[in-house]
């Protein structure tokens, strides 16, 4: 398994920082390293060997509706061209980029409107369809409503109207 080097870190850091320079705005950049593993298709996994993804945090003070974007559009493409700039460099390497935490609320908020629908779809035991959210979102309501063994859960339509249903085990 491939570490990210300082050198990495730095270049990313840099690009980041240019790129929202050119927005007029300043911020500051955390890149930690994780081997998310148990996020794939476990067949996928063959002796361990999984994707890396370097975690990156920007943080700025200024209003960063630039960066995020409505629904977070603006922050989906920063990450797509990312991930295109070092993907020549780190090819079993995934980028992995959150604006001042805008994924991590979004991700709670969305958890806790899934935990709402199983607690209605254990009431009347018909299934009930959440509003169409990101793949990784979706990634996060499925993975914690696993753990719920009286509810399924499944995927539906197609990008970018891709939906959950969550309805009762049978």
């Amino acid at each position: 398994m491939d570490n990210i080097t300082q050198e990495n870190k730095n270049k990313i850091s840099a690009t980041i920082k240019k790129i929202v320079g050119f927005m007029n705005l300043e911020c500051q950049v955390e890149i930690q390293e994780e081997n998310l593993n148990f996020l794939r298709n476990p067949a996928e996994n063959i002796g361990g060997q999984g994707k890396n993804t370097t975690l990156v945090s920007v943080y700025t003070p200024e209003d960063v509706r630039f960066i995020i974007g409505k629904n977070g559009q603006n922050l989906k493409a920063f990450e797509h061209l990312l991930r295109a700039v070092f993907s020549k460099n780190n090819e079993n390497r995934n980028i992995v980029v959150d604006v001042n935490d805008y994924k991590k609320s979004r991700a709670s908020f969305v958890l806790d409107l899934a935990k709402q629908a199983v607690l209605k779809v254990r009431n009347t035991q018909k299934a009930e369809v959440l509003a169409p959210m990101s793949a990784y979102e979706r990634r996060v309501v499925h993975m914690e409503l696993a753990s719920c063994p009286d509810v399924a859960t499944e995927s539906i339509g197609d990008e970018p109207q891709r939906r959950i249903v969550i309805k009762p085990f049978p």
